[in-house]
């Protein structure tokens, strides 16, 4: 008790009290104790809730995005190919050709061969990330398997990966879960423990396999014969996931041959959405997993720019940017009408974002890392761009990270697979 009033004691000296407009902020709504603000000139940020001190910035000196490899799969199944499997439901309910795309923007979206582990993918991913990196793979300190899909309840599935990387025995490994954060979630841990010197450099990879559950949802719609309009409308979201793999390596800038510095993070959780999607079991790839999602979208995608509306203005208060000043973001897209209204409500400009999901579908963790990937390798990024990666995620939680990029046109590699030409990347070989 004694040394927790010291720390505290300790704490205050260092931080300034902030007045007016910028103190108490927030909760008193929801019973949240008394809360102070205070602001140091590390531009660290303290809040003194009900007598104790709590540091609640994610900010970065030392941590820099040095690859991201990724792998995409060959097989390509278009939303009209769906819709056709769809004819007896499209029938019975009377529903227009073309309504999938139409109310998704998504024209295709890409399976892995039936059996594929996720950790086969991931492997393939975080090789490619290394070898861009330069970065031996005695050099990783800490290894994240981030995605959905894993290959068994347990082990974790970074285990496997770890084994077919050849990782150091030394080397901290574990899966991560968070729906669609999860891979962006294993970004700040591994950066986090490059900040506090536990390790040199790591990385964190997934693998997204959307064969299983778009299967499964066709099936059980087409099997349901007293299925309605509005429970084909709540299985519009399963229909539309892709697959993708992806991996990022970080590393302390001693080290770094990139500077792509990571400048803060900012996170927040609204839960009480956390019934709009959900899955009704818990499968692993390697158990033959025939998934089912009910997702109320239409709420889901409301609440959710609502919640990262709110993230955002606490993101570019702690970053010290306003809107205009980030030149580039990509973001964790599920649609077309979702990226669009939440690029307007944060007051970003579309040209600024890269797409993707209109040919990938919607791939889950994968996403933001893999379209970071793509948008590498097209050019997206120039040196001196000031980067937001902004993650939204069932629960409904959302994390946003922010990067001051120094290298233009590296640091990406993809494998052998066809790209829409339009897209114009240099795929490395």
């Amino acid at each position: 008790m004694a040394r927790s009033r010291l720390r505290a004691e300790a704490l205050s000296a260092l931080f300034l009290p902030l007045s007016g407009d910028s103190r108490p902020f927030f909760a008193a709504q929801h019973g949240a104790p008394p809360c102070e603000m205070f602001h140091c000139p590390t531009k660290r940020w303290l809040y003194l809730i009900g007598g104790e001190h709590y540091l609640a910035d994610m900010r970065f000196q030392n941590v820099c995005l040095e690859a991201v490899g990724y792998t995409l799969p060959d097989e390509v199944i278009s939303s009209e190919q769906i819709e056709e499997r769809l004819a007896p439901v499209y029938q019975r309910l009377r529903l227009p050709e073309g309504r999938l795309e139409l109310m998704t923007g998504i024209r295709e979206r890409r399976f892995f061969p039936k059996g594929t582990l996720p950790s086969t993918m991931s492997a393939q991913s975080a090789q490619r990330a290394l070898q861009s990196a330069g970065i031996a793979p005695y050099q990783i300190g800490c290894l994240i398997h981030g995605s959905v899909c894993r290959d068994f309840l347990e082990p974790a599935t970074a285990c496997r990966v770890h084994h077919l990387l050849g990782l150091s025995a030394d080397c901290l490994i574990y899966d991560v879960s968070n729906a669609c954060l999860g891979l962006l979630n294993g970004m700040l841990q591994i950066a986090n423990m490059i900040e506090l010197g536990q390790i040199r450099a790591g990385l964190v990879v997934g693998t997204e396999s959307s064969r299983s559950l778009v299967e499964t949802t066709i099936d059980h719609l087409n099997a349901n014969e007293s299925l309605t309009r509005e429970q084909m409308k709540r299985a519009v979201a399963s229909l539309t996931i892709g697959s993708g793999s992806a991996a990022v390596v970080l590393a302390h800038r001693s080290i770094s041959r990139t500077g792509n510095r990571l400048v803060a993070a900012a996170s927040r959780a609204s839960t009480g959405f956390h019934r709009l999607c959900h899955s009704d079991r818990d499968d692993s790839v390697g158990g033959g997993m025939h998934p089912l999602m009910d997702t109320d979208s239409e709420q889901l995608m409301h609440a959710g720019i609502q919640v990262g509306a709110e993230a955002f203005g606490r993101f570019i208060a702690e970053l010290g940017w306003s809107p205009e000043e980030i030149d580039k973001t990509f973001t964790h897209q599920v649609g077309v009408a979702h990226r669009k209204l939440m690029l307007e409500k944060l007051g970003l400009l579309p040209n600024a974002d890269f797409p993707t999901v209109e040919w990938l579908g919607n791939t889950g963790s994968v996403a933001l890392p893999l379209t970071m990937a793509l948008g590498i390798e097209a050019g997206h990024l120039q040196a001196g761009d000031r980067l937001a990666m902004l993650g939204i995620g069932s629960g409904i939680n959302v994390l946003m990270i922010a990067a001051e990029w120094q290298t233009a046109g590296m640091g990406a590699t993809g494998g052998d697979e066809m790209v829409p030409a339009k897209v114009a990347v240099g795929v490395a070989r």
